[in-house]
């Protein structure tokens, strides 16, 4: 089922029918099989023709609209037109209606008008200024609408019936996306029943399910976990999932972030100090390897630390034992270290700034943390949980609209599971007592990318055939790309023939070796 209400924020649309208002004044909307106004908003979408939006918010011209195209579509199916140009009876102008076809199914139509064919002009603006005083309109809407009627000759009809046909192949193509995602996550869950969660992570992904198998294997181990991921993506919920799914899970769980102090610091906060074994050390303290004994320690940012640190840290592994600050005699401990960094301690190694030793130490158990660009079907399921929460805390019950679920889908996420949090939050606050959660209501780098991302259409200028390879271009070199450079997808998406998909690519030098050049 075509979810009409998306079409009209899509960019390559919205940017089509700017070229066809720009050049001949003419509006777009969109149709059911059935011939009912789909994803049209009388209050919101801009229409240039007065004469258009006076018939459109008359419940008997839309019922004449309906019927129109449902003629139209009868006649397609019996003929080899692409599309049909009529005379809008009720309105006095034309109506050139084009087929939204999926797998050879009418599911709808693209619907151009308010332009008039080139026969008998004088005699059409009279019969269209009798329509528009019948149906109530003042005389500025009356001479505003005629003045703005164009009428299309030959040279312009075949410019004009490509830029319909492409927003009628683009709702294809962005129905098919839909669909294969939406496809993709129901088989997903499907396939994954109700594992959408190991402790605190959530996540129903291919990558999710591959860490929660490998986290099941090693729960009754006891050997050293080193967690690889970006900021953001939830290494101490691992770690913590590790500790208490262990044997150790009824003993202390320690964390330190490695940093968060200087080396002097930090040695202190690690392994303890003497009284008076440096100024203000007025006390004997317990080091935290201390405090975790028998438990599981968590040295969060390892990476982080410097040469004379990574020393000392080495022989806590190798040998279960360290010397406070000022001590003079080793205590042994019980520990099982998880440490975790969003830096690459390989390259690191290579480089000479993290001891090799020390890496394999604690690479006995390698975890690498998906980030959030890698496990998108995760989404829905993270701001559903996201926003319950803020639920739970006495915020009213939100929802996020599929448009703005889209959105979220598009953008990147640096930040990964972190910046959605965050993102979540933001909108519980922002929307008030709204609870539908709307596109416009996310963060302008999340619509700013998501704009980006998309095609970026046609520059409206020179001349209309100029603008019209430009958006092809576009269209066809975003395409390849989406598709793996599988022409024979891209051509059958697109409504032409493989050969003909070929000449566009030579023509506008989009083959692949080049493109991908460095």
């Amino acid at each position: 089922m075509i979810n009409w209400d998306e079409f009209e924020h899509i960019h390559v649309i919205k940017k089509l029918k700017q070229i066809l208002a720009a050049w001949w004044n003419i509006d777009v909307v969109f149709t059911d099989e059935r011939g009912h106004l789909r994803g049209f908003d009388r209050t919101k979408t801009p229409l240039c023709n007065p004469a258009v939006n006076a018939f459109l918010n008359k419940e008997a011209a839309l019922e004449s609209l309906a019927e129109m195209v449902t003629k139209s579509i009868d006649d397609l199916r019996l003929s080899e037109n692409r599309y049909s140009v009529r005379k809008w009876d009720m309105a006095g102008f034309d109506v050139a209606i084009f087929p939204i076809m999926i797998d050879n199914d009418f599911m709808g139509t693209v619907v151009a008008t308010g332009f008039m064919k080139d026969s008998g002009a004088g005699n059409r603006l009279q019969e269209m200024r009798e329509r528009l005083a019948a149906f109530g309109a003042s005389g500025d809407t009356i001479e505003q609408s005629l003045s703005k009627v164009k009428f299309l000759d030959d040279s312009d009809r075949d410019h004009f019936v490509e830029l319909v046909e492409l927003v009628a192949q683009e709702v294809v193509t962005l129905h098919v996306e839909i669909t294969t995602r939406e496809n993709r996550i129901r088989e997903l869950n499907k396939e994954l029943g109700s594992r959408y969660k190991y402790d605190n992570m959530i996540g129903k992904s291919k990558p999710m399910q591959s860490l929660y198998a490998l986290l099941d294997k090693i729960k009754g181990a006891d050997s050293t976990v080193l967690v690889q991921g970006e900021n953001g993506t939830g290494k101490e919920l691992i770690a913590k999932a590790i500790h208490y799914n262990s044997a150790r899970k009824d003993k202390p769980f320690v964390i330190q972030n490695c940093s968060a102090f200087n080396d002097n610091l930090l040695e202190s906060e690690l392994f303890g100090h003497m009284k008076g074994s440096f100024t203000g050390a007025n006390r004997d303290k317990k080091g935290l390897f201390e405090i975790a004994d028998k438990g599981t320690f968590f040295l969060d940012e390892i990476g982080d630390t410097s040469p004379q640190m990574q020393v000392k840290l080495l022989r806590v592994l190798q040998e279960g034992t360290f010397m406070p600050v000022g001590g003079l005699e080793t205590r042994k401990i019980d520990v099982r270290i998880i440490a975790a960094t969003n830096r690459h301690l390989k390259e690191m190694v290579e480089q000479g700034t993290f001891r090799e030793d020390l890496y394999y130490r604690l690479n006995v158990i390698n975890i690498r943390v998906p980030p959030l660009r890698e496990r998108k079907e995760d989404i829905p399921l993270l701001a559903e949980f996201f926003l319950n929460k803020a639920a739970e805390k006495g915020a009213p019950k939100k929802i996020l609209t599929k448009r703005a679920l889209e959105k979220l889908y598009d953008y990147p996420f640096p930040g990964n599971v972190r910046e959605l949090q965050n993102e979540m939050e933001r909108l519980v606050v922002l929307s008030g007592v709204e609870t539908k959660l709307t596109a416009d209501m996310l963060s302008p780098k999340i619509l700013e990318a998501s704009e980006k991302g998309k095609v970026q259409g046609a520059r409206v200028h020179g001349k209309l055939k100029d603008a019209l390879e430009d958006l092809e271009r576009e269209l066809i070199k975003e395409g390849l790309r989406r598709t793996g450079w599988n022409k024979s997808k891209l051509a059958k998406e697109l409504g032409i023939s493989r050969a003909g998909l070929i000449m566009k690519v030579e023509k506008y030098g989009l083959d692949k070796r080049r493109l991908l050049k460095p």
